[in-house]
């Protein structure tokens, strides 16, 4: 899936002149927590984001540290901090060179992004100007629909779900060798044993996502792996 699929388009967008005020009730009124900074041409100049609201000298949250302390940090750092504790437009305290993507990019490398560089909302930008937003929401949404459908209701042969079961376990390197499951009329028992609850938690998941499962039997022994203690079995949950 591309970006171009789940973004948001027109972008809603703010100018660099506009006041803090137009700003914050624009992101407000639309219910979203950023807004590209774009000239009269539509060319992106920065972005202004809910965190960029947080050090404010009005709600008395700017920086404050020990006079003394200033004296070695560099002073266009304080004088910054300054302007965006109490700047009144958006050029004042926007973010400059925000990160972009384009129309055409795979979600996969839009994700990464967005959990590396821990940002929530990205403008995308085609030809020098932004074309549209793409958010974390955005992805939420993209997903739900896929979720509904994710497994139809049908009837599959014992054989068929353990062959996919044996396959999916195949790909993965989490559920190790110490795992055997067996199928009888839709229904998976689990059995072996695991040294981390998590596994369990993993195979749970894996086998739910196998078209024709109607439940689930947890045999699984869990071993604690520094005192070799048995903490099983770890029970049993319809899928």
């Amino acid at each position: 899936m591309l970006v171009k699929q789940v973004m948001n388009s027109p972008a809603i967008t703010v100018l660099p002149s506009a006041t803090l005020v137009e700003a914050a009730r624009t992101m407000l009124d639309h219910r979203i927590s950023g807004l590209p900074v774009v000239d009269l041409d539509g060319k992106l100049r920065g972005i202004i984001t809910e965190g960029d609201f947080l050090r404010r000298t009005e709600i008395d949250t700017e920086t404050r540290r020990p006079r003394w302390l200033e004296y070695f940090l560099d002073t266009g750092r304080i004088a910054d901090e300054y302007t965006h504790a109490h700047g009144r437009k958006v050029e004042e305290v926007m973010q400059t060179n925000p990160i972009t993507c384009r129309p055409d990019e795979p979600l996969e490398s839009i994700v990464e992004l967005m959990q590396r560089r821990h940002i929530k909302r990205l403008p995308v930008v085609e030809n020098g100007r932004v074309v549209g937003v793409v958010s974390r929401a955005d992805l939420v949404r993209a997903l739900l629909p896929l979720l509904v459908s994710l497994k139809p209701q049908e009837l599959v042969p014992d054989w068929k779900i353990a062959t996919t079961i044996e396959a999916c376990l195949k790909a993965e390197t989490w559920p190790g060798s110490l795992i055997q499951t067996k199928v009888k009329d839709g229904v998976v028992t689990l059995t072996g044993t695991v040294f981390d609850q998590r596994q369990q938690e993993a195979m749970h998941v894996l086998v739910e996502n196998v078209p024709g499962v109607r439940s689930i039997v947890d045999e699984l022994l869990w071993i604690e792996p520094v005192t070799a203690t048995v903490l099983g079995p770890l029970g049993t949950g319809p899928t």
